[in-house]
């Protein structure tokens, strides 16, 4: 167990100050807590860090607005996929996306017969989405979302929970906003995947660890972590579904590869434990679908 630094946070689901060290990455200290197991960064980047970070994105977000582009085809492909997952729990109703983007899964949602809504915090994505799409999308993050408390059916948050700095307090937002009944729908990757264990180990001596790493991701779910957590906030998980993260996005692109010997031996190593995961029950990336309690 490691000896918390001042400036070590404390775990956001128990409270719980120990931690075990897992990972090191640009100066980041991704811990477990010792108590509830929670995966998080234990000296997280500031809220200005955060922006420096995000706003470095400009060339992916050009491709993601350019519905040409290999990226808005991939992130329409996955918005077809959180479609799916969304229609098992729930096929009408009010639906907020929370983290939209540019509004894939939203638009595809309201063509589905949803009443689909947005909420975006980066703006350019929210006007794309707006103009593009047709979808109402309101900009800030979940306490920012001009819906009433339980007035919603549904609840979307695909690859947005990891990312921000209070998940606990998010959940129990969307609770708060939710009708009784209503379900929540999140997608995250998977720290307890085949993968990710699997090549751990490795990553602590290459210095190199391609699951997401600090610091865009401030916390690192399992089903375990992230069902304890909806439940501490007023959920009954329904389901968790496991998924392999898109391999060209893990590893890299074949091109980029070939180019690269020891990041080709890596992928070689790994991709099929990547692949593999889902099949038995540790993919890399999950689905979890929760009820708001009664």
């Amino acid at each position: 167990m490691i000896d918390k630094r001042d400036d070590f946070v404390s775990c956001n689901h128990c409270g719980t100050t120990g931690a075990d060290h897992l990972f090191r990455a640009k100066g980041y200290d991704l811990v477990r807590c010792t108590g509830c197991g929670l995966a998080y960064i234990a000296n997280p980047p500031s809220a200005e860090d955060l922006k420096v970070l995000y706003s470095a994105g400009a060339d992916y977000h050009a491709a993601l607005c350019d519905p040409a582009s290999a990226t808005f085809r991939t992130q329409d492909r996955i918005a077809v996929r959180h479609l799916a997952e969304t229609r098992r729990g729930v096929q009408r109703g009010q639906l907020l996306d929370v983290g939209c983007s540019i509004g894939q899964f939203a638009a595809r949602a309201k063509a589905a017969g949803f009443a689909a809504t947005g909420l975006e915090m980066n703006a350019a994505s929210a006007d794309f989405a707006r103009g593009h799409f047709g979808i109402e999308v309101a900009e800030g993050t979940i306490h920012d979302a001009p819906q009433e408390a339980g007035s919603l059916d549904v609840l979307t948050m695909f690859d947005v929970i990891e990312h921000v700095p209070d998940p606990l307090g998010d959940l129990c937002k969307a609770h708060d906003l939710l009708a009784p009944g209503g379900l929540i729908v999140l997608s995250t990757p998977n720290i307890d995947g085949l993968f990710p264990r699997a090549s751990l180990p490795l990553a602590k001596k290459l210095d190199y660890w391609p699951h997401p790493e600090p610091p865009y991701h401030l916390y690192q779910f399992s089903a375990k972590t992230l069902g304890a957590m909806l439940e501490k906030a007023g959920f009954a998980v329904c389901e968790t579904r496991h998924f392999a993260i898109d391999l060209a996005y893990t590893f890299g692109q074949m091109q980029t590869l070939l180019r690269m010997p020891k990041r080709l031996a890596y992928a070689g190593l790994f991709a099929p434990m990547a692949a593999a995961g889902p099949w038995l029950g540790q993919g890399d990336w999950i689905y979890v679908t929760a009820r708001k309690a009664a």
